[in-house]
């Protein structure tokens, strides 16, 4: 198979207007880890430690999520008992948003070396990696900067110095302590959770490394594809894959992978199964379809194999209740407890992400500011399709 990716989450069709999720969507995404800084101080991303009852009392001042839930603070190795469903009534107003695999461009990252806290996460990116992250983000080759196992860890650390950036400008702490959300797109649900405080820099790196390794491997087992449906809502796009999987056998049947906004989804599956939904889809009333230029089907079965390396590396990760809420990928939901949090990462790269339901929930909840960190601004697309006046800031890197 194909070792390069244009992300399958989004798309960018030829024509446009950057409002249009079925037009503007560039073929972007990506995932990440690291150790944010605790609002309550000016920390960089390299603090370590437990991140304590602090950070949860400021959660509660904000009277926004459940109250009198008992919670024990991880101190080391320790067991940290927290009801996962602290964050159920979250209030969001202010949210840092994470771009997925796809995202990524030859360039980025060369404004984060004119300031030394955000040029230093590549440094320790080329120890964890073994190799000169910096030197393909800003130089290439577009060919490898594009594959999925320097992809990843790229957009996760791109993402994460854009943070750094924000911080260093004026008024760009304030904003940080003001941000009462967070989610990201595929891969950047763990650059979520690394500014969240769920984990370190290091480990999430890490975690990112090995997710953008196995998923590749789980591709190369099999013939499998995606594309992009355009033009239909995702009931249609549902219909037309029963149609295509009637006629199809076990091993190439296809599913909606990518729910990204009203008129464009992505669609995994066998090879076959994709090239039936491709001849169909005229017939479904589609404007286009446009095979993704992936190593295989993400977000679904096929990439089972990649499961248990992810469960292995995350049970030997110390994963800490996230500061503020951030949103899953497979449910819409915001996680509070950190064995619940594993889980629904290992589980994250064979399930659909559900960004349209998320962005549609942060917006019903009241979202009233939204940043896009990181390279591109295809989050910042899905927004303004779903809502022409959301107000979202692009931050790069």
């Amino acid at each position: 198979m194909h070792s390069l990716i244009h992300h399958p989450l989004i798309l960018r069709t030829p024509s446009s207007s950057s409002s249009h999720c079925t037009h503007s969507l560039t073929s972007k995404m990506a995932s990440s880890l690291a150790f944010p800084s605790i609002s309550l101080q000016k920390h960089s991303l390299f603090n370590n430690g437990s991140h304590a009852s602090a950070s949860f009392a400021k959660l509660g001042s904000r009277g926004s999520f459940r109250s009198g839930v008992f919670m024990s603070v991880s101190v080391g190795k320790q067991h940290t008992l927290v009801d996962d469903a602290l964050f159920a009534d979250y209030k969001p107003t202010s949210a840092f948003l994470f771009p997925g695999q796809g995202a990524q461009a030859v360039g980025m990252g060369k404004e984060a070396q004119s300031l030394p806290a955000a040029a230093e996460l590549y440094k320790k990116a080329n120890d964890i990696l073994g190799f000169d992250l910096l030197e393909i983000c800003t130089s290439g080759p577009k060919e490898k900067l594009d594959s999925t196992v320097i992809s990843q860890p790229a957009i996760y650390v791109t993402s994460l110095a854009a943070v750094e950036l924000l911080r260093a400008r004026d008024g760009g702490q304030q904003i940080i302590d003001s941000v009462d959300v967070t989610c990201g797109l595929s891969l950047g649900e763990y650059t979520a959770l690394a500014f969240a405080g769920a984990f370190s820099f290091e480990d999430g790196l890490r975690l990112v490394k090995l997710r953008g390794e196995a998923m590749q491997e789980a591709a190369d087992a099999a013939k499998s594809a995606m594309v992009s449906v355009i033009g239909l809502d995702s009931d249609k796009v549902q219909q037309l894959c029963d149609a295509a999987n009637q006629e199809i056998d076990e091993d190439n049947r296809v599913q909606i992978a990518n729910y990204l906004c009203t008129g464009n989804y992505a669609v995994s599956g066998g090879v076959k199964g994709i090239e039936a939904v491709e001849a169909k889809a005229k017939s479904f009333k589609a404007r286009m379809t446009v095979r993704l230029a992936v190593a295989g089907a993400f977000h679904t079965g096929f990439m089972e194999p990649a499961v248990s390396r992810l469960e292995a590396a995350l049970a030997s990760t110390q994963i800490r209740s996230p500061r503020i809420p951030v949103i899953s990928n497979v449910d819409a939901q915001p996680h509070a407890d950190p064995e619940t949090i594993k889980k629904i990462l290992a589980r994250q790269v064979t399930s659909p992400v559900q960004w349209e339901s998320t962005v549609k929930t942060l917006l019903s909840k009241g979202l009233t500011k939204s940043y896009e960190l990181g390279p591109g601004k295809v989050i910042a697309g899905i927004f303004k399709r779903v809502n022409k006046t959301a107000e979202i800031e692009n931050i790069g890197a």
